[in-house]
């Protein structure tokens, strides 16, 4: 409970800070917006994972190039995921995330102002619309974009069915995929609790799964690939 007590005093604080000085720079159209749009949510995730007691390890981080566009998926067990990856990850990356997300006052529209795509779960024709953005930003800036395959998080730490948007996006684009198996979020802070515990979390990377010569029809036996990636991750991690 102590955790609790000192990540809530000090992250409104610090979600305020950052989702202004990212809309400052943003809406100025200030040369340094991209960089700051960058840094600030880094530094953001960064300062909760200090007062959390929480610390990050990368595992062959290399496998992440920052100068060319890729497709990150990983399991997802915690909200903590978002963090580990966002704090550590090398590279421009972008989020693509649930909607809801979009909510959170003065931070949500900051994230959506840095070019980070929310995406309707509910509505079809939104989500493709969503998946053209992310498409568009792939082509021009070439990031690390990174989506969360299954949906929501794991209440059991299983991982649950594959939705097929992040490999629909990687074959139209013809972008690699790299599997980010994370290991200890859930430990840290499990869906439906709001315990906080300090530990470990590890963010092992996989190696770039090519999709070059793929076609649509090919999406589910590039889901089948990435997961069973993830699994072979996962248990090489718990090992």
């Amino acid at each position: 409970m102590f955790r609790l007590v000192l990540v809530l005093i000090g992250i409104v604080p610090a979600t305020i800070y950052t989702g202004f000085r990212m809309l400052w720079v943003v809406y100025r159209k200030s040369p340094s917006s991209p960089c700051v749009c960058h840094s600030a949510p880094q530094q953001w995730a960064r300062f909760i994972l200090r007062c959390s007691g929480v610390k990050i390890v990368l595992e062959n981080a290399e496998a992440i190039d920052p100068n060319r566009p890729q497709i990150l998926v990983a399991n997802h067990e915690s909200w903590f995921d978002v963090l580990a990856i966002l704090a550590q990850t090398p590279g421009r990356t972008i989020f693509v995330a649930k909607k809801e997300l979009e909510r959170i006052p003065i931070f949500g529209s900051a994230v959506a102002a840095c070019g980070h795509i929310f995406i309707d779960r509910e509505d079809r024709g939104r989500a493709v619309d969503s998946l053209s953005v992310a498409r568009k930003r792939l082509e021009e800036e070439s990031p690390t974009v990174i989506m969360f395959p299954e949906g929501t998080r794991s209440a059991t730490g299983e991982m649950r069915p594959f939705k097929k948007g992040a490999f629909v996006l990687a074959i139209q684009t013809g972008v690699d995929i790299v599997p980010a198996a994370i290991c200890g979020s859930r430990a840290v802070m499990r869906k439906g609790s709001l315990l906080i515990r300090p530990g470990t979390v590890l963010v092992r990377f996989g190696e770039p799964i090519s999709v070059q010569g793929l076609t649509l029809d090919a999406r589910n036996d590039l889901s089948d690939r990435a997961r069973e990636a993830l699994t072979g991750l996962r248990a090489a991690a718990a090992r």
